[in-house]
């Protein structure tokens, strides 16, 4: 096969190089995928540096989201095997940055009705986090002011869709026309730029007698200057920290206003609650049967072949991209038009 293998830590996605590589060989517990479409994280680019939290001994094959078809089903079931042979699905595993990667059961699901390799490579970091944020933490229900910070991200789109689907009102914020353009194509009722300073002051305004928000979505680190638009028993949501620092939030607001901050750690849902992930995932996809939850890739540009997945983590890093940025990974003998 063909793949990016990392044998030292790089200082950035530029000096990834594509090799000729033997297949890999599934554990018995494993499926061994062809893939068709990988997704970039910007877990990936820490990755590769060695400063993530979950470092492989080298070698190792960078990437872990991504779809395609299964080749070879595990060798230790006793049942028959969930995914047979050309079973088309998607899911994450360390390695998906090649033309085959191996993953459990576990780590898979089936590609949604209709939906093309490229649109479920980045469905299945994202759309688990932000169905489990908003209606398994936060409880969104119709009538609700949802804010959605980063709006026109990968968690952020997903988030949109979703308090959309359950009847909330929403305000997406991101920082460029483009990115408000995009939150408003996927549902955003109202489009704030964070940039600026006033933001917190606009979001009220835009609330039924300026109550402020019922729930805040917060990917960014931006839940101090959040209260500031937040309703009385309003819900935070404490979802990452993309703007690279972990705030301190003056907790006498968040006293004031009855305000509960709630954590949202999807990857450890597996170890401590993963009696929820299926309960998630059948969320979804009802949301996906009923035309309400759709692929958010960002489509202002294309990323085709192993080759491409530099320039895809750049633009990435860069913030230069809306959505799920994912690349479409031809198999040999297939064109990469």
């Amino acid at each position: 096969m063909r793949g990016i293998q990392v044998s030292e830590y790089v200082k950035g996605p530029k000096d990834l190089k594509i090799t000729e590589l033997p297949d890999p060989e599934p554990k018995p517990n494993q499926y061994l995928i062809e893939v068709h479409a990988a997704a970039a994280n910007f877990f990936d680019i820490l990755q590769i540096q060695g400063k993530y939290q979950n470092q492989p001994p080298f070698p190792w094959v960078s990437g872990a989201e991504f779809s395609g078809v299964v080749v070879a089903t595990p060798t230790d079931s006793k049942s028959k095997p969930r995914f047979p042979v050309g079973s088309r699905v998607f899911g994450a595993s360390q390695g998906a940055y090649a033309t085959r990667v191996c993953a459990a059961e576990h780590e898979l699901l089936a590609v949604p009705a209709g939906w093309s390799f490229t649109d479920a490579a980045g469905l299945f970091v994202t759309a688990p986090t932000s169905y489990g944020a908003l209606v398994q933490r936060a409880g969104v229900r119709a009538g609700d002011w949802v804010l959605v910070h980063a709006a026109a991200g990968g968690v952020g789109l997903a988030a949109v869709q979703v308090a959309k689907a359950f009847g909330a009102t929403v305000v997406a914020t991101a920082g460029s026309a483009r990115k408000l353009e995009v939150a408003r194509r996927f549902g955003a009722d109202h489009v704030v730029d964070y940039r600026d300073a006033a933001w917190p002051d606009r979001v009220r305004a835009l609330t039924p007698g300026g109550r402020g928000v019922d729930v805040v979505y917060d990917p960014v680190g931006l839940v101090d200057k959040s209260t500031k638009c937040v309703a009385w028993n309003g819900r935070v949501l404490v979802v990452g920290f993309a703007a690279g620092a972990i705030e301190k939030v003056a907790m006498n607001k968040v006293l004031l206003k009855n305000i509960s901050l709630v954590g949202i750690h999807w990857g450890a849902y597996a170890k401590f609650e993963p009696q929820t992930i299926p309960v998630v995932w059948n969320g979804i996809a009802r949301l996906i049967e009923q035309g309400k939850f759709r692929g958010t890739v960002f489509s202002d540009r294309e990323f085709v072949g192993l080759e491409s997945i530099p320039d895809a983590l750049l633009a990435l890093g860069g913030r230069e991209t809306w959505g799920k940025v994912v690349v479409k990974i031809p198999q040999p003998g297939e064109t990469k038009l």
